[in-house]
Parts: C-alpha cells; sequence; structure tokens
C-alpha cells in the first residue's frame, strides 16, 4: 500500500471499497446516501474545535477528508470528475479570489475582503456556461443550511443591497413587536400553524440580533444548548447524592438547583 500519509493511500483505498468485489455497503452507496454523513462529519469538526480537541479534531478532519474523496470516487465512476480535478478547481478559486495576494490587487482591510470576495463569486458564476441562471439576490443561499444559519445569510444578502436597518436599536423592536404578535396568537387560541409562523418570525428576528451584533447565532445556540447541559448535570448530581432522581423532586426544587448552578459557575 502507498505510503499512510500520502493522499494516494487514501484514494487507493476508497477505490478498493467501491470496487464490485469490495465493501458492499460502500459499493451501494450514492452522493445521495453519502450527503448526510458528509454533514454530519462537518458537524463534529465543529464540535471537536469547540471543545478544543486536537487529537479529535485531527480525526474528525480525516473523516470529513474522507467524504470529499468519497464524492470524487463516486464522481469518477461515472466520468464527471475526479479528485484531481477538485484540487485544481479549489486552487484556482482561491488565486482568483486573492488578486491581492497572487496578483497587484490591493485591499485594504478583511470587510474591503469581504465585499471583493462577492463580487469574485458574481464573476465566477457570470463566467460559466449559460452565464449566472439565478434570479434574485438570495438564490444563492443554500437551503439546506441550519435554520439559524441560513436565516443570518438571507439577512446579510438583503442588507447588502440596502435591506437592513441602521443600527441595532430598531432590531430589538421588531423583536418585541414579534413577541406580542405570538403572545396575541396563542391568547386568541390561533391555529398550531399560526402559533409556528409567529414563533418562526420571532427566531428570525432574534437572529438579526445576532447578526448586527457580528455573532454567528448556531455558535450562539451551541453554547446555550452547553450551558443548559452542565447545569441540568449539576442539578442531576446534586439530586443524586440525595438519592434522588429530577422526576421525584418538584419544580422548586429544581430551580433551587438550577439556580445554586448559575451561581457556581460565575465563581
Amino acid at each position: 500500500m502507498t505510503e499512510p500519509r500520502n493522499i494516494a493511500a487514501l484514494l487507493g483505498i476508497m477505490a478498493r471499497l467501491r470496487a464490485p468485489d469490495g465493501c458492499p455497503w460502500d459499493h451501494q452507496q450514492t452522493f445521495e446516501t453519502i450527503a448526510p454523513h458528509t454533514i454530519e462529519e462537518a458537524y463534529e469538526v465543529a464540535d471537536a474545535i469547540e471543545r478544543k480537541d486536537m487529537p479529535g479534531l485531527k480525526d474528525e478532519l480525516g473523516d470529513l477528508l474522507f467524504q470529499t474523496v468519497y464524492h470524487a470516487q463516486m464522481a469518477e465512476e461515472i466520468g464527471a470528475f475526479n479528485f484531481s480535478d477538485i484540487v485544481e478547481s479549489i486552487c484556482t478559486k482561491m488565486i482568483n479570489r486573492h488578486p491581492h495576494v497572487f496578483g497587484g490587487a490591493q485591499i485594504a482591510n478583511a470587510e474591503a475582503q469581504t465585499l471583493a470576495w462577492d463580487e469574485y463569486k458574481a464573476h465566477e458564476r457570470a463566467a460559466k456556461p449559460g452565464g449566472d441562471t439565478r434570479k434574485g439576490v438570495l438564490d444563492e443561499v443554500p437551503r439546506n443550511l441550519p435554520a439559524l444559519t441560513r436565516a443570518a445569510k438571507l439577512q446579510s444578502r438583503a442588507a447588502k443591497v440596502g435591506f437592513d436597518w441602521p443600527d441595532i436599536a430598531p432590531v430589538f423592536n421588531k423583536v418585541r413587536e414579534e413577541i406580542g404578535e405570538l403572545e396575541h396568537e396563542i391568547a386568541n387560541g390561533a391555529h398550531a400553524a399560526r402559533i409556528a409562523d409567529e414563533l418562526g418570525d420571532l427566531l428570525f428576528a432574534t437572529v438579526n440580533i445576532a447578526r448586527h451584533l457580528k455573532i454567528d447565532p448556531e455558535t450562539a445556540m451551541r453554547g446555550a444548548n452547553q450551558k443548559f447541559e452542565r447545569r441540568f448535570a449539576y442539578i442531576e448530581q446534586h439530586l443524586a447524592k440525595a438519592g434522588k432522581k429530577p422526576s421525584d423532586s418538584t419544580l422548586a426544587e429544581l430551580d433551587a438547583l438550577w439556580d445554586e448552578a448559575k451561581l457556581h459557575e460565575k465563581r
């Protein structure tokens, strides 16, 4: 086998797995069946980064790389492209989108680079066979992104063409407005679908706050989830010392332990 530190070894392993006499499971997979695994591996990379787990990150990045190799192998089998084509494509793209690094262009700062990046992407789309077939500003935002991430990207795209509040104050007003509308629908016994619609509006407005604060809403939400897990674990641990479970306790007891967990974290 090729030296395992060489990408050729991984490509060889993938080809062998997909061979007719290789792994039955791998042989029957398609782009569609592998896509969910690709998404999952990307999240596991993000999780390792959040936990500052460098050994874990190394492994998870390997898993994510394997996903790229998997798709490349399937594409090569149908004559669409191969792994080398992928490498060439991304190298060309990065060079073209960084003329201030690989050419003579001048970019003042990171914000200017962000604007230039979008311009480069627009030029690339227009240069493709058939030109840019997308009709609207929001058309290129992928539909399978996590909902909070997609909301932030939709808002950012709209903001770039002037559809945005000038500062954060009106965004807070919008959040309060959406809370009022949600409360109104609940109080009036609205249909579940209507309540869900208003709740969606509230979440969308909350994402707008995150965007104005330059905070990634997915990261903020993951942090909130982790905080909840830590504090609930504190409750469980302290109840266990008394031979109890959360289900054996009153809400008042649980709330008191929750407040203790909050104080414990601040020490």
